[in-house]
């Protein structure tokens, strides 16, 4: 029998992220890998998503008409322009799938979310990927890549795994150089951890055009990254079209019941937020004090530079990991000298930066 070949550009998919540090003879303790919130969720969240196991027996029919009003009561947007699913990455999934096929194109920051080019490999699309200016997307690159092939133009804001961003009058600047078949796509996953003064909220510009959607999800701030909650802003047309391809049942009840709830709990975001904010800044400046570079972040998590090859990226990485603590390195040859730290609790932060102290004092 000859089983029917699969779509070429599946072939072309990678691994976006290095799965090292397995070998080193014990589990990580303290996990700084992954972004995830350290402080994890709500108390209310975690009592809502054990009640809501009561009746896990049961599919949760039509997710949106749980998750939709509380999220649009909390962010204050128009609840017809709101759609969820299993986390972000399950929606950028659907969008690729409905605007992008053969012949066509995505334009992306060249190392910006690795995960992106695999969107697009998966649906035989091209993908154009831009240069950029030391991890900050280019504008004016990303201009230049457009032709009538474009379908969508990704940009997340803050990036990751660099967490730089644009402000708000260089992503108009773009948005306003599209042609108006070209969706803009921002993936706005690391939104709540941001400060700085001329970042404009991606919602605002969404409302005001018809070719832009954004991404967010429960996975950071509100600690429910097992939970997969990811939730898209956009034009009703475009939403209908994401909903339409949608898993038949593509939420757990659990999950529902804990994002609710965490989004009532601003005290709790407040908290993460601040933490984050403090942890950061301490972070940049211990490792700026040891002598490393580091890009400055708007995120949760901060990329740090290794270029000496006799104390590299993948050697600190191991060395990490055989004191129990895991960072991440990345599957691509712009960030073969860069560990990438999610910031973690302050006890956590000593650890780690004990650890790349004693490191780069003398250990191989």
């Amino acid at each position: 029998m000859v089983i029917a070949r699969a779509k070429a550009g599946i072939e072309k998919i990678r691994p976006h992220m290095l799965n090292v540090g397995v070998d080193v003879g014990q589990p990580a303790a303290i996990l700084l890998n992954s972004n995830e919130s350290v402080y994890g969720p709500s108390p209310h969240a975690r009592m809502a998503a054990r009640a809501a196991i009561s009746s896990i027996e049961r599919y949760l029919e039509n997710p949106d008409r749980i998750l939709v009003p509380a999220i649009a009561g909390h962010f204050g947007l128009n609840e017809d322009w709101i759609t969820t699913g299993q986390g972000s990455d399950d929606l950028l999934a659907r969008l690729a799938r409905a605007y992008l096929g053969p012949g066509t194109e995505l334009v992306r920051s060249a190392n910006g979310y690795l995960k992106v080019p695999n969107y697009a490999h998966a649906n035989d699309a091209k993908v154009v990927s831009v240069a950029d200016d030391g991890f900050t997307p280019s504008v004016d690159r990303m201009i230049e890549a457009l032709t009538d092939r474009v379908r969508l133009v990704y940009l997340a804001n803050p990036e990751n795994p660099a967490g730089t961003y644009l402000s708000g009058s260089e992503i108009r600047r773009l948005h306003a150089a599209l042609p108006d078949n070209v969706l803009l796509v921002i993936d706005a996953a690391y939104e709540e951890y941001v400060d700085a003064t001329d970042y404009e909220p991606t919602h605002k510009l969404v409302e005001e055009a018809e070719n832009v959607v954004m991404c967010r999800t429960f996975s950071k701030i509100y600690g429910l990254a097992g939970a997969r909650i990811g939730w898209m802003f956009g034009p009703p047309d475009v939403i209908d079209t994401v909903r339409r391809i949608a898993l038949t049942f593509p939420v757990a009840s659990p999950s529902a019941a804990a994002a609710v709830a965490a989004l009532e709990d601003r005290a709790h975001t407040q908290f993460v937020y601040d933490a984050n904010r403090t942890g950061r800044n301490w972070l940049t400046s211990e490792m700026q004090a040891l002598g490393l570079s580091i890009v400055p972040s708007q995120a949760n998590f901060l990329l740090i530079h290794f270029p000496d090859p006799d104390k590299s990226a993948k050697a600190v990485d191991r060395f990490l990991r055989q004191k129990g603590i895991a960072v991440r390195r990345l599957a691509s040859e712009a960030y073969k000298d860069y560990i990438r730290i999610t910031i973690g609790q302050p006890h956590e932060l000593r650890a780690a930066r004990d650890a790349i102290a004693e490191f780069l004092s003398g250990h191989p």
